[in-house]
C-alpha cells in the first residue's frame, strides 16, 4: 500500500493499483478546498488509516498555504478531535 497525493485527492492504493482509501477536497479557490469526503475499504477499517489520510491531508494543506471548509463528517469529527491542527480551517 502506498499514499498518492493530488490536487484535489488523497489516497491509498493496494498491491493491484486499487483505490481502497481516500480523502476528497476539491478546490473552491485558489486558497480554499472543501473537504467533501473521506472512505476507507472494509478489509482497512479500525487500523486507523482515515486518521492517516486526515494527517496527510493537513500537512498538504500547510505545505501548500490553504484552508479547508468541512462538509465531510468524518474530516469535522477529526478536526474537533486534533484542535492543534485547526488553524487550517477556513474562518468566514
Amino acid at each position: 500500500m502506498y499514499i498518492v497525493y493530488n490536487e484535489n485527492e488523497i489516497y491509498l492504493l493496494n498491491e493491484n493499483n486499487e483505490k481502497i482509501a481516500y480523502v476528497r477536497f476539491p478546490k473552491t479557490s485558489e486558497k480554499v478546498v472543501k473537504v467533501t469526503s473521506t472512505y476507507v475499504s472494509d478489509t482497512l477499517r479500525g487500523q486507523g488509516i482515515a486518521g492517516k489520510l486526515m494527517e496527510a491531508l493537513y500537512n498538504e494543506l500547510k505545505i501548500s498555504d490553504r484552508k479547508a471548509i468541512l462538509i465531510c463528517s468524518y474530516a469535522a469529527k477529526w478536526f474537533e478531535k486534533n484542535i492543534d491542527k485547526q488553524d487550517v480551517l477556513w474562518q468566514d
